[in-house]
This record gives C-alpha cells, structure tokens and sequence, in this order.
C-alpha cells in the first residue's frame, strides 16, 4: 500500500506542474515583453529569449493549453472509440461483424499515421479540435486490436465460460467482467500511448497542421529552437521537460490508482478467477 501510495504522490506531484502551467498560464502571463536578440539569457527573463526574440517563460505560459488539451481529447477519443470496438470484436459469435469491424481497421493500419494527418490536411486546415479528432483517429486501430486481443484471452477462461452457461447477458459479460478484467492493461496503454499521441500533435504541429511554426506551443517550442540548443537551451528543456512531466506523470497515476486490483485487504496479492 505505500509503494502504491508514493507512486500515486509522486505522479500527482509531477504531473501538476504541466497541468497548472497549461490550464493557468495564459491568465498569469500578463503583457508579453518587448522582443530582444533571437537565442539570449539574462536581461530579467528566466529563461532567455527563444528563436525570434520572443521571452521563453511567457511562451511556456501560453503554449501549453493547446499541447496538454489536444493530446489528452486525441487519447480518450481513441479509447473511447476503440473499446467498444475490441469487445465486439473478441466477444461476438458471428464471424461477418466481426470482418466487418476489424477489416477497415487493418486497412487504416496500413497508412503511416502522419501521412494520413497530412493527406487530410491537404483538402482542410485543421485547428486544434481537428487535429485532435485526426490523432484520435489513427490511433483507434492498433488501440482496437490491443483490446481485441486482451479481451479474446480473458473470454476464453472458464469463468466467461461459467457466465455464459449460467444466462448472463451479452453486456455482462463484456463490460463486467472481461472489461474490468482489462482495466489494467487499458490503463498502460492510455498512458503509453499518450507519449506517442504528444509526438503525433508536436509533428503535425511544427509541419503547420493544427499550429502555426510559430505559435506559442510547447511541442512547436522544442523543435523551433533546437538549432540554438548549445547556445540558449532553456528555450528547449523547459518546454521539453514540461511534456516529459505530463506523460510520466500520467503513467504513474494510472498504475498506483489500479494498483490495488490484485491485492487483499491486507495488502497481499491474490490470484484473480
């Protein structure tokens, strides 16, 4: 109970600081200052200057929202669509749904994900409620065929068995058991996935899908001022460490608040049905 109690702590302590940036930053900013030399330290901003000039700490200010915000609605878009999907998937009894599910799945796979981004930003400008809905979207397949996979392993245990042969209803099953039986291994993938959602809106963000190269963004930030990494790092590692935070902060909560799945009263573990 205290390892999952600190861990809990600790992801919580991490995680605040890009969450209370991202949500507070555009109000506590105040008036943006004057524009120095491009890549300088000192003259009163914390962190220097970034690539035009502009004060790091006041772009660290206002460009965690739109990161924070359309990475975490991609990732439970995605979940969102994706669960419903795998359970229907693993548990229904009839072949044709399920070809009809999975098949265009597989199809969407296939395509590199920020091609797709791209291929669709080519016919409309996306802003960041699209972006999110595209990132969401190409990560629905592999997220699909996760859920189906964990959910055919556990409907073939003699407990699923059991339920059937007692009359349990369809839904029952799917979401009582085999869902809460996965929430573990939902939850890992959430906070994996994050990660590579974060990469997704950064490069679809620096390539002008969702960003302008120039916004006050924290992803646009670490790849707009990395030529001046050896010459004014803050306006790198700040914003970088800001997103290295929010998903190893994220992680964490996610395992220390499932963690008690498992165990006894007494804190001992116990072997599931």
């Amino acid at each position: 109970m205290r390892g999952r109690t600190g861990r809990f702590v600790l992801g919580a302590v991490v995680v605040t600081a890009p969450v209370v940036i991202a949500l507070l930053g555009p109000v506590l900013a105040g008036q943006p200052p004057a524009r120095e030399a491009s890549f300088t330290e000192g003259d009163g901003r914390w962190f220097g200057t970034d690539f035009v000039g502009r004060d790091v700490w006041y772009q660290v200010l206002h460009g965690g929202r739109s990161v924070v915000l359309t990475a975490l609605a991609a990732t439970a878009l995605a979940c969102l669509v994706a669960v419903p999907l795998g359970l229907v998937g693993a548990l229904t009894h009839r072949r044709l749904v399920e070809e009809l599910l999975m098949r265009p799945l597989d199809v969407l796979l296939a395509v590199p994900s920020l091609l797709l981004i791209l291929l669709v930003a080519t016919v409309f400008s996306p802003g960041a409620v699209g972006l999110a809905l595209l990132v969401a979207v190409v990560n629905v397949p592999d997220a699909a065929r996760l859920v189906r996979a964990t959910a055919t392993e556990i409907a073939a245990r003699p407990a699923v068995e059991a339920l059937r042969m007692q009359g349990e209803t369809w839904w029952r099953i799917a979401v009582g058991h085999v869902g809460r039986s996965m929430l573990r291994t939902l939850a890992a993938d959430a906070g994996t996935r994050l990660t590579g959602v974060l990469y997704l809106v950064a490069t679809a963000a620096f390539l002008g899908v969702g960003a302008a190269p120039d916004a006050a963004d924290w992803a646009v930030m670490v790849d707009r001022n990395r030529t001046g990494l050896f010459v004014q790092p803050w306006a790198v590692v700040v914003p970088a460490l800001l997103i290295v935070a929010l998903t190893a902060g994220t992680n964490l909560l996610f395992d220390a608040a499932l963690d008690r799945r498992g165990r006894s009263p007494k804190g001992e573990r116990v072997r599931e049905a």
